[in-house]
């Protein structure tokens, strides 16, 4: 049976995917650019727009890390201003479970349902640093066990909340108004090891009944909770062999929570590079590479594996001779990248057998080994690729990260979406109003 593609849009904000030194590159604050990524995502089909949250501005070296683009506005701010000027299109926000309260969340994320006709998504994470948390009144943070029991939880807790409201206690009465036909409607009682809480849910059943949940864990408690309560689960595993290892062990976990493999959709995050042909999206491929690191972010990006101050190292000289200072990161501070070194030294060794075997200097080898262009080439090429992919049970869909804010997807959206469709594994129509009804959960 032939699948149907799932598109997201990503709003790339503060990270190194960004070249904001193009000539076509906008502000990553301003209203107009996440209006212009948005409308083109609709335009296009696309299943939701995605806008990730920045809780802290990063620190390398006790200083703010200038070399990415810096400002994260709030995120239900500018989820609510984008329902105002889209009309299908899915909007999706990530959102705390460890310096926010249930009840705060669960009536925000029921309000911008309500708002935008069924369309919010919720992608729920968790802090992993104290760095961060020391902007909020609890600060510090916890152990990863106890940070995803605490997310599974806040979930479900921020649900039981929502669905106090089962959707037919309001009733119309033209003399008198709107009326509760069930006085205990919206009512809730809570008490566990995280919360104790007791009310009335303020918010009417929304047209989802409740937003789409999402999660971005790689780790095997991410995976689980993802398993466990997620409608889709975001993946950086966008290669055939690593997509369809990380598919097929997220998908086998449904069975033993009651669900089906149709319920949980997973979706890598991938960037892209278009050309005329094949050869010319290769040699835009370079140029953007060398434009997302150049020899000072090389530097810092190395800094982050290795925990020390490279700040005297040439860029376009070898690698530093000494091992990956151990312990607690204190270089890089509120940088999920950091994370996702799990073995420093491992990785060091690794780099440095690249690095040899090819004669790399620092930022050669630093643009080989944090490469993000997933799919490089023609339109065909890429329309072609994705299909693969996702037919190959690799993923059921991609959310796009354009290197360029904010119209990097239009090329995208103008040559490799129509293709899609001609092959009919992507929607020319939306077929319902809610981001349910797109995603098909």
């Amino acid at each position: 049976m032939t699948k149907q593609i799932h598109l997201a849009a990503h709003f790339p904000g503060v990270n190194n995917t960004t070249v904001w030194s193009d000539p076509e590159a906008g502000s990553h604050i301003e209203f107009s650019s996440f209006v212009k990524l948005a409308r083109t995502a609709e335009r296009a089909k696309f299943d939701f727009f995605f806008l990730a949250e920045g809780l802290r501005l990063r620190e390398q070296g006790g200083e703010i890390y200038d070399l990415d683009v810096v400002g994260r506005p709030d995120t239900f701010t500018v989820l609510a201003a984008l329902a105002a000027v889209t009309s299908k299109l899915g909007l999706a926000g990530t959102i705390n479970s460890t310096f926010n309260e249930p009840f705060e969340v669960a009536r925000q994320f029921a309000s911008l349902d309500h708002l935008s006709a069924g369309r919010a998504a919720w992608n729920v994470v968790t802090s992993w640093d104290a760095f961060t948390g020391e902007n909020f009144r609890r600060g510090g943070f916890l152990p990863q066990d106890q940070r995803y029991a605490r997310a599974k939880t806040f979930l479900s807790t921020a649900l039981e909340l929502i669905d106090s409201w089962r959707g037919d206690e309001l009733a119309v009465d033209k003399a008198h108004g709107v009326f509760l036909r069930d006085p205990d409607a919206g009512s809730f009682a809570h008490r566990d090891d995280h919360f104790h809480i007791s009310g009335r849910f303020p918010v009417p059943r929304s047209p989802q009944g409740r937003p789409v949940i999402l999660q971005a864990g790689d780790s095997d408690e991410g995976r689980e909770f993802a398993a466990s309560s997620a409608d889709a689960i975001f993946s950086r595993h966008g290669t055939l062999e690593a997509g369809q290892a990380f598919y097929a062990d997220v998908k086998g976990r449904l069975a033993k929570y009651g669900r089906t493999h149709e319920q949980l959709k997973v979706l890598p995050a991938a960037t892209f590079v278009l050309g005329d042909t094949d050869a010319d999206a290769q040699e835009r491929a370079d140029v953007v590479r060398h434009q997302q690191v150049s020899g000072a972010t090389a530097i810092k990006l190395l800094e982050q594996l290795w925990n020390a101050d490279l700040s005297g190292y040439d860029p376009d000289g070898p690698l530093p001779d000494f091992d990956p200072v151990d312990g607690e990161n204190t270089i890089a501070r509120g940088r999920a990248s950091v994370r996702m070194h799990r073995d420093p030294l491992a990785t060091a060794q690794e780099w440095r057998g690249i690095a040899e075997s090819k004669n790399l200097s620092i930022r050669e080898l630093v643009i080989q080994v944090t490469g993000r262009q997933n799919f490089i080439g023609s339109a065909a090429t890429v329309a072609e690729r994705i299909n693969e992919l996702v037919q190959a049970d690799a993923a059921d869909g991609f959310i796009l990260v354009p290197h360029v804010t904010p119209g990097g997807l239009d090329e995208f959206a103008d040559t490799v979406v129509p293709l899609l469709q001609e092959r009919g594994v992507f929607r020319t129509e939306y077929g319902g109003d809610t981001l349910r009804d797109h995603l098909g959960v």
